[in-house]
Parts: structure tokens; sequence; C-alpha cells
């Protein structure tokens, strides 16, 4: 199973790239040099890793996304369901809002959310 999680400086230059993406590698090197204060052997370093987990392929000098963000956060979210919670969305949702109440307004998002979801 491919890991779907980022770190904190790993989620920083995932965001450079998919606000960028599809980016030559030199440019990526300008980006981060830029915006992280990295230098070229960390930029390639981190890239390297993230294509390794397929999350970014650098193909021909050009870095392009192999899942778009909202994909990886939603992979990433299921991920930690299942491994916290053994797949129950309930309990999940149920820990995630510890006795908050619901405003009327995103008690409905989540009645059309769920029954936009419901198996028919």
């Amino acid at each position: 199973m491919k890991r779907y999680e980022l770190g904190d400086v790993e989620a920083k230059f995932a965001d450079l790239v998919w606000g960028h993406a599809p980016v030559s590698s030199g440019e990526l090197v300008k980006l981060c040099e830029k915006e992280l204060n990295w230098k070229k052997p960390t930029t390639y370093t981190v890239l390297r890793k993230l294509c390794q987990r397929g999350i970014f392929e650098n193909k021909d000098a050009v870095v392009s996304a192999r899942i778009s963000r909202d994909e990886f956060y939603a992979r990433q979210s299921r991920s930690y369901v299942k491994e916290r919670f053994d797949g129950s969305l309930p309990r999940f949702l149920t820990a995630f809002m510890g006795g908050k109440k619901l405003t009327p307004q995103e008690a409905e998002e989540l009645k059309r959310l769920i029954n936009q979801s419901r198996e028919e």
C-alpha cells in the first residue's frame, strides 16, 4: 500500500508542484529556492521521494502530477479512517465532532453529501 502522508516540508513542496504543474525541473528548482529557500539538491531529493511514492513524475525534465491534490487528500483521508477507526466513517465522525453541535447549514450539507453517495 502506498503511503498517502506528507510531512510539513513535503506538503509545502507538493503544493508548489500542484500549483505549477506541469513545470520544468529547472523552473521547479527556482521556485523552491524562492518560496522554500531550498538549494537544488534538496529540491531533487524531495522530488525523487515523492516520485517514488507515485505522487509526481519527472519525465524528460518536466515534473507533473500523477494524482491531483484533491485525489491525494481523499486517499489520505480514507487511509486514516481505515487505519485509526477500522474503516468506520461513523466512528470517525463521532470522534471528530467531539460533542460539537452542527449548524443548520452544516447539517444540511452533510445530508446532501450522504444522499449523493448512497449506494443505489
